[in-house]
């Protein structure tokens, strides 16, 4: 241990101290007091314990925030082999003195007191910051999680796109007036749309989709900001935005049923949603995660999305 530095979990009161630290030094990711609140204090999963800081001569001087599943996404399914870090930081004048590796024994010793066998940068849900390890951004962070033992799962693309130019192609209408022809309706959800929605989102894709429409509506996220598809009367698909803390230009979740691609029916939901967005005078489109060279990867480029970060998952085995 570095002289005057003084380790442990994290205090009432420390807020200040980790969101300067944390603006400080994760500058591509800011944070207000708000979405610290919200995605750390009040997470469902939060515990003390995880929230490892060190702290000299009264100012906070690093952090690092690991998380284990208390509440199930859905059911009783709790991962309970499963741990996950969704930030850390140390200020640029206490670098290289050995304190993030010292935070990380930490937080992994309490994983481990918990059973967990393996640790995620970041891929956690509901309140991840980031999908994973922008090395772009942070190569210092990128250097020390590979030091550390972490080694890439995947990598997630961020992409947005102008809406400033934004006009649905003649094709797209074309192919809309078609499946319309064929039986299929596309239009803006109502109430007697949600349980199935929930349901669709929930059990065709993540759990945390549903969770994101149930919580968003309980929020600030307004019915006709999403869109649903279906095919004689059953739901196949749907697409919304300003589902996650109310931002309103921030994309998804989007999903049509696997059973029905191929028709172009996301390709549909996903023009709607965009000249939906537009027409309230929202000047972009953005969001955190696709795979780069997934099909829903390949549709956002086609309709003019561009890459802005690459996040890599990194995980570690904690035997």
């Amino acid at each position: 241990m570095v002289s005057g530095i003084i380790y442990r979990s994290y205090r009432p009161g420390d807020e200040e101290g980790i969101i300067a630290l944390w603006n400080a030094c994760l500058t591509g990711d800011p944070v207000t007091r708000l979405r610290f609140r919200n995605l750390v204090l009040l997470d469902p999963n939060f515990d003390p314990e995880g929230l490892r800081v060190a702290e000299e001569e009264g100012t906070i001087t690093g952090a690092l925030y690991a998380v284990r599943r208390r509440l199930p996404m859905i059911g009783t399914e709790l991962e309970p082999a499963h741990g996950w870090i969704t930030f850390f930081g140390t200020a640029s004048s206490s670098r290289r003195q050995g304190i993030a590796k010292r935070l990380l024994e930490e937080a992994e010793a309490f994983l481990r007191s918990h059973g967990r066998s393996k640790v995620f940068f970041s891929s956690y849900a509901p309140n991840y910051i980031v999908p994973g390890i922008d090395g772009e951004s942070y190569p210092e962070g990128l250097a020390f999680l590979q030091a550390a033992g972490f080694t890439r799962n995947y990598t997630a693309a961020a992409m947005n796109r102008s809406l400033i130019d934004f006009r649905v192609p003649p094709d797209v209408a074309e192919l809309k007036r078609q499946r319309e022809n064929e039986g299929f309706t596309f239009g803006a959800a109502s109430d007697s749309d949600l349980v199935e929605l929930i349901s669709f989102a929930t059990d065709v894709f993540n759990p945390d989709w549903g969770r994101a429409i149930r919580e968003g509506l309980l929020q600030r996220l307004k019915l006709d900001q999403i869109l649903i598809a279906r095919d004689r009367g059953k739901l196949v698909g749907f697409c919304l935005h300003g589902g996650y803390e109310g931002v309103a230009e921030r994309f998804g979740p989007f999903g049509v049923d696997p059973s029905m691609q191929g028709k172009g029916l996301g390709k549909i939901l996903l023009y709607d949603c965009l000249a939906l967005m537009r027409a309230q005078g929202l000047h972009g489109a953005w969001f955190l995660w696709t795979g780069e060279q997934s099909p829903a990867g390949h549709l956002y480029r086609r309709a003019g999305f561009q890459i802005t970060r690459r996040f890599d998952i990194m995980s570690k085995s904690l035997h």
